[in-house]
């Protein structure tokens, strides 16, 4: 089970905005600086996000992103599918062809843990990770490097 470079981006991303919400309108770039991410990889992510409906933008000086509903209304789950991942335990993506076109011995174990990472992904939204100690210890740090210029300004 993998879950790729999007999915998780798209998270990280997003749990950035909501703990910069508070700032107003956050910039993909400051996202970018913060997250080591590259902006034109958060752009890609940005539209599909937009297009989901999880985002809102803001033109002109000052602009940015915003959460378009309330961190507590967002789950994990909610903007992996917006980057159009999946969070799949099964080799054969849940079609049941592992084994030469028929379902291998393991296949509806791996198809059961897949249905528990989604249940777990349901239930934890952006709020709640924003109360995460570790969140909130790792997210001091970042913003005290952009502070004190040690992160890049455009990965």
């Amino acid at each position: 089970m993998r879950l790729t470079t999007k999915g998780r981006y798209a998270v990280t991303a997003m749990l950035d905005l909501a703990l910069h919400a508070h700032n107003g309108p956050t910039s993909l770039s400051d996202i970018s600086q913060r997250q080591e991410i590259s902006l034109s990889y958060l752009e890609q992510l940005f539209a599909r996000l937009r297009r989901a409906g999880l985002v809102n933008s803001v033109r002109g000086p000052g602009g940015g992103y915003l959460l378009s509903q309330p961190a507590d209304a967002i789950s994990v789950s909610k903007v992996i599918d917006a980057v159009n991942e999946s969070v799949d335990a099964t080799r054969c993506q849940g079609l049941s062809d592992c084994q030469q076109g028929d379902t291998c011995l393991t296949h509806h174990l791996w198809c059961e843990l897949s249905v528990q990472i989604r249940h777990f992904l349901d239930d934890m939204t952006l709020a709640q990770l924003m109360l995460r100690p570790d969140v909130i210890r790792v997210a001091s740090r970042q913003n005290q490097r952009v502070e004190a210029g040690i992160l890049a300004s455009s990965p």
